[in-house]
């Protein structure tokens, strides 16, 4: 297993539908529940334990999850009001590098992180069917659409909540 992505890389569902967007939907409301627990009891110095070598420490995980999502939100946003409109890339290696994210306290992050899904979540869940298609463009990406969006952060939260799990079974948290 390469334990950059311990569930392996977003795949983009060959045949979507009502059922498959709503599971989606599903794992991003689940995913600030998924991260609590993954993070529950760890002390101070393993929450500054790279979750692999050369990696984001479990600390900078959880903020990393804030940044990400908060710039998810605002992606769909754009993408629901604006006409194909293109997104901003960020540099997430630099912000999980800046001092809030390599030793602010998690309880911040994991607060905003519940507020910021309860907000996303429905939005998602009142969107058409029609809406799901609406496109925008990453730089680096090429034109997607908001279904991409669904996909990519569906993924996500799992995929960094299994970079905390993993690391907690490889040391026996």
């Amino acid at each position: 297993m390469d334990p950059r992505f311990p569930i392996g890389d977003v795949q983009i569902p060959a045949e979507v539908n009502a059922a498959v967007r709503a599971a989606a939907i599903d794992a991003i409301a689940e995913a600030p529940a998924k991260v609590r627990a993954a993070v529950q009891g760890l002390s101070a110095q393993q929450l500054d334990t790279p979750y692999r070598d050369g990696g984001w420490t479990v600390r900078q995980v959880v903020h990393h999850l804030v940044d990400s999502h908060i710039n998810a939100y605002i992606r769909l946003r754009l993408a629901l009001t604006e006409d194909s409109p293109t997104i901003k890339p960020y540099d997430e290696n630099t912000w999980a590098n800046l001092p809030d994210a390599k030793s602010s306290d998690i309880g911040v992050s994991l607060a905003l992180l519940d507020a910021l899904h309860e907000r996303w979540v429905r939005l998602w869940r009142v969107l058409k069917p029609e809406q799901f298609s609406r496109p925008l463009v990453h730089p680096e990406r090429g034109p997607r659409n908001v279904d991409w969006l669904l996909w990519v952060y569906s993924w996500h939260g799992k995929h960094h909540v299994a970079h905390i799990t993993e690391l907690r079974k490889a040391r026996g948290w």
